[in-house]
């Protein structure tokens, strides 16, 4: 298809994808002539996997360069892959190590993959974002007074796991490497807004079953 075509479905402007083009988002057409090239569908699945970046996780066009050269980096196994994708997406603040509350965190996510046998997790704890971010918001419901510890968190982190699974199972669906890793990236810009939303529905159903409208 001609670029006009890429537009019209991807309902991406054709300045934007030229943009997108010069910026490296997107690998370059098959040349025809000087002044013309042809797209795929490999480019509008791109195209849109880069809208969705952008437009609804906002990722800065940096940030969504380095991921996808994470993306095609075919020499690295697929964990490392995906790992290195995912958390070259933007990230919470580092922690204070100084902080006597992040220190506790520590100790408390710790106990954490202990009790639930994520050694695996343990690995990857000196460079994972994730393990960063709950570190980060234990600390800060500590500092608030409340006990929300390994005892706390367990159930909930089985709960994730469960999903965790979920998510594998649909990834392994997709049929090439490169789109089982955009999938994985799609989860995690627009799946997680989807559970948090799960989350707070089931709240509000539950809250009203026990204590009702009033």
């Amino acid at each position: 298809m001609r670029l006009a075509q890429l537009s019209a479905r991807s309902g991406v402007s054709a300045a934007t994808i030229k943009y997108y083009l010069r910026e490296g988002l997107l690998p370059p057409g098959r040349q025809v002539n000087a002044t013309t090239a042809e797209y795929d569908e490999e480019h509008l699945r791109r195209l849109r996997l880069v809208r969705a970046m952008i437009q609804v996780g906002r990722v800065p066009v940096a940030k969504v360069r380095e991921v996808l050269g994470h993306v095609d980096d075919d020499s690295l196994g697929r964990t490392i892959r995906l790992g290195a994708a995912l958390w070259a997406l933007p990230q919470v603040p580092e922690p204070d190590e100084d902080d006597e509350y992040v220190r506790a965190a520590h100790d408390e996510v710790g106990t954490l993959l202990d009790r639930l046998g994520w050694e695996n997790a343990k690995q990857l704890t000196t460079i994972s974002p994730a393990y960063r971010s709950l570190v980060v918001a234990v600390a800060a419901f500590r500092r608030l007074g409340y006990d929300w510890g390994a005892e706390v968190l367990a159930p909930y982190a089985e709960l994730m796991h469960r999903t965790a699974v979920l998510d594998l199972d649909l990834l392994e669906t997709q049929p090439s490497e490169p789109e089982r890793i955009e999938f994985a990236l799609l989860g995690a810009i627009l799946n997680e807004p989807v559970l948090q939303a799960l989350h707070r529905l089931a709240q509000e159903e539950e809250s009203s079953r026990r204590y009702g409208f009033e």
